[in-house]
């Protein structure tokens, strides 16, 4: 349990949130969201102890311990995977070194020896003979495997260090547990191990993430941000989008009676309720909706921008034709005789663990990359809007958003370009901003706001979700899904993935799964494709 009492942060006149009043309890996992620059993740350092508030005070029972996910990958640079691992669980790992620095005296006194006494009492009383082994346990399933334990953190990747911290803050089943965005540079099969793990977890946990799937899938509770208060609501993700979507329509509909209203809250909460799985977690939040009451309900103040792709004129049959693509890096093949055919309305998600893969692709179906070898041929029909995984040469200049715009418009008249961009969120002084000084949420509203303006009937996307909210992400969901034209794209967002694609593409250096028809969960539960995928790999 931890306890938050009228707790205030304030920077300068700037207020992030004030006299926040919440009790965290065991058993609970509480998704925590808000808006870009809300104070998310300052509010897990509040908790952590990192920050201090301003007023009020965050308390721990006496004996229970806390642990959050580790941010910095050059912390533990000069310790071993495995030790990282352990210091995670400070005291054990305090206990470990004192006991090991008093056996390692030449002179070892009484004193010495009654000290060491209370240590091994402490040390097997936490667990500590089975320390190395669960934490080559969490590394192995995280997906560090065995050959690394014993390497310095220096030695490893980026992505790699991110996993062993990650290790590092489930480690020794703590009390309370805070992860901010622990998905980042996870692969699927990692995210699903960590979304079984949480489910199972007894204790508190608090997570931020921009990933509605997997807060769907872990989270009890959601802890909304807004307004500089902190709200908690029981149920998830997608509960408390949906319901507080329909209280805020409600408010609108001075006719219908209260009674009305009521009934139609209650009979979303039933069958909300109802269609959840059988899961663990989902029995859990399953209990506690049915236990909601209606005035639990309240709608949210959060704003989604409007994406929608109208194309100028409808691609002919002859979409897209790739054949023997190949493309390398510094002399390394990183895509080898590729070959895919595209039809008019295939919504193509690209698959697999190297993001480099399909960004080359894109950027070469783009025509800023040129293939060592090989052609691809778009249809005469075809208009195209590409949204690159890196867009910051879009936004080197001092142009104001609506200028800026205006640049990528044939209507140019002030009215329309202002009305697009407020459509888009960006309203009355928002839009004359420089573009130079946007934040990556505002450049990719920018970068959608420009395509939408081009009508294509071809949208590529390289992670278009990176620095979105998840209302945009959820704009942009409900965007594609809309959209009748074709759609080439990667995403490590699992609920764009499933709900946009009708055809999942892995590519690898050595060979492609290529599914039409196919969801993104059928996909990674279908056995063959897990030993095709494992036939690929080993040939």
């Amino acid at each position: 349990m931890i306890t938050v009492n009228n707790v205030t942060l304030q920077f300068g006149q700037r207020k992030l949130f004030s006299e926040v009043n919440i009790v965290f309890s065991p058993g609970n996992c509480y998704g925590l969201i808000g808006a870009n620059g809300s104070g998310k993740s300052t509010f897990l350092k509040v908790l952590s102890g990192e920050i201090d508030s301003t007023a009020g005070e965050v308390s721990i029972p006496p004996g229970k311990r806390l642990s959050m996910l580790k941010q910095n990958q050059f912390a533990y640079d000069e310790y071993s995977v495995l030790t990282t691992v352990i210091m995670g669980h400070k005291k054990l790992y305090d206990v470990m070194m004192e006991k090991d620095a008093i056996y390692a005296k030449p002179d070892f006194s009484d004193a010495d020896g009654m000290r060491v006494s209370e240590l091994e009492g402490e040390f097997a009383e936490m667990d500590g003979w089975n320390a190395e082994s669960d934490a080559a346990k969490l590394l192995t399933e995280v997906g560090i495997p065995t050959s690394m334990h014993t390497m310095l953190m220096k030695e490893l990747e980026g992505s790699q260090k991110v996993r062993v911290l990650l290790a590092q803050a489930l480690f020794g089943n703590p009390d309370i547990l805070l992860l901010d965005e622990p998905t980042n540079h996870l692969d699927v099969e990692t995210c699903m191990w960590l979304e079984e793990f949480l489910s199972r977890f007894e204790n508190t946990a608090i997570v931020v993430s921009h990933d509605r799937h997997f807060l769907d899938n872990v989270c009890t509770h959601i802890a909304d941000i807004d307004f500089s208060k902190i709200k908690v609501y029981s149920g998830n993700y997608t509960f408390w989008s949906e319901s507080s979507q329909l209280a805020a329509r409600q408010r609108t509909e001075q006719n219908k009676k209260v009674e009305e209203r009521r009934k139609e809250l209650q009979d979303f909460i039933a069958r909300f309720s109802s269609n959840l799985s059988k899961s663990r977690q989902a029995t859990s939040r399953k209990k506690i909706l049915e236990k909601l009451v209606v005035d639990d309900i309240q709608p949210s103040s959060r704003k989604y921008p409007y994406v929608h792709f109208d194309a100028e004129r409808e691609a002919g049959n002859d979409l897209l034709d790739i054949n023997d693509l190949c493309i390398s890096v510094d002399g390394k093949p990183v895509i080898n005789k590729l070959s895919l055919v595209i039809h008019k309305g295939d919504k193509v998600a690209f698959v697999g663990p190297n993001d480099l893969i399909k960004t080359l692709l894109f950027q070469a179906l783009a025509g800023e990359v040129t293939p060592d070898a090989g052609t691809f041929k778009w249809g005469f029909s075809t208009r195209r809007a590409y949204l690159p995984k890196d867009n910051s040469k879009f936004f080197t200049s001092e142009l104001t958003i609506v200028d800026w715009l205006r640049q990528y418009s044939d209507e140019k008249a002030e009215s329309f370009i202002r009305g697009f961009l407020g459509k888009m969120l960006f309203t009355g002084e928002e839009s004359m901003k420089p573009v130079n000084v946007l934040s990556g949420g505002e450049r990719v509203r920018c970068m959608l706001s420009r395509m939408m303006l081009s009508r294509p009937n071809v949208v590529v996307m390289d992670e278009p979700t990176n620095h979105l909210d998840l209302e945009s992400i959820t704009a942009l969901n409900d965007g594609l899904q809309r959209f009748k034209g074709t759609v080439l794209f990667s995403s490590h967002d699992h609920q764009l993935v499933q709900t946009v694609a009708n055809r999942i593409v892995e590519i690898t250096p050595k060979g492609v799964i290529d599914r039409v028809g196919m969801n993104f969960d059928d996909y990674l539960a279908d056995e063959r494709i897990k030993t095709l995928r494992k036939q690929i790999a080993d040939a």
